[in-house]
């Protein structure tokens, strides 16, 4: 079994290009994996273990837990640290670039401390078909008010949408700075991510409806009448009729237009000839 080179005995730095913050608080870790609600008949990706706070309460409460570490020191120190348990295993590499499937093979829970540079990225790898049942993660405060805004919030925007049409977000808790070791210049926060029985819009779509919603967010000042006709070459005579289908203004800004009429002016965007 490998071990944890030069380190048996001590920590491994902080290495800032991962974006790593240890978590050690007790009390907040049992809380956050009473937000993921694991079972002894579930198995639990973990996403950058760390030093393994999360992963000892996951251990006891979980069929199986699978933690990927991109650390290559962290990777061994937890391989040595769990070589007696045999529910847990240790896969070292890049959660973004590993095949989430073909290691659980089937129903699975996600849970993470995520870095806060890569978070975006994650969570739209956590939405790819099929999803895990149930997604924990402990985010920057003002990425779950993005996560969570409703339209009209000063925090909605593309990431709102691109979420909100295929799974439901709620903010569990806020997580002081102080709770982490070395603190991080922000507060966070952590957000429970459950799939929609019935996503509004189909799995082979996601990707170009998110094209469209970036680029409808690129242009949040603008009516919406006109974002439509510059994302897509359609009149303004079939831009209208798009809109009164909707119920939504012209005049109406993105910011305003929630995810469910998103969802429905791309359906019908796709439908219209140009």
């Amino acid at each position: 079994m490998a071990r944890a080179p030069g380190w048996r005995g001590r920590k491994p730095p902080v290495l800032k290009k991962f974006g790593q913050h240890f978590l050690s608080d007790n009390k907040i870790l049992s809380a956050i994996v009473d937000a993921l609600a694991p079972t002894a008949s579930d198995t639990v990706v973990e996403v950058g273990p760390g030093r393994g706070s999360l992963t000892d309460i996951l251990a006891e409460r979980s069929g199986k837990v699978i933690a990927v570490e991109i650390d290559r020191a962290l990777a061994g120190l937890l391989r040595d640290k769990y070589r007696d348990r045999s529910n847990v295993e240790i896969v070292e590499g890049d959660f973004l670039e590993t095949d989430v499937r073909s290691l659980v093979g089937g129903d699975y829970l996600l849970i993470g401390n995520v870095p806060y540079y890569i978070t975006t990225p994650i969570v739209f790898k956590a939405l790819e078909t099929p999803m895990p049942r149930r997604s924990v993660f402990l985010v920057q405060r003002e990425v779950a008010d993005r996560m969570s805004a409703k339209a009209g919030d000063e925090e909605y925007g593309a990431l709102t949408v691109n979420i909100a049409v295929v799974a439901k977000v709620e903010q569990v808790m806020t997580v002081p700075a102080s709770a982490f070791r070395p603190p991080p210049k922000v507060e966070s926060a952590v957000v429970r991510i459950t799939p929609l029985e019935r996503p509004l819009v189909p799995p082979e779509y996601l990707d170009s409806f998110r094209t469209f919603v970036q680029a409808a967010f690129g242009q949040r000042r603008k009516q919406i009448q006109r974002v439509l006709r510059s994302v897509r070459a359609i009149s303004i005579d079939q831009a209208v009729a798009i809109l009164e289908q909707t119920g939504i203004e012209p005049t109406a800004r993105p910011e305003v237009v929630s995810p469910g009429e998103f969802a429905t002016l791309f359906r019908l965007l796709r439908e219209t000839p140009t």
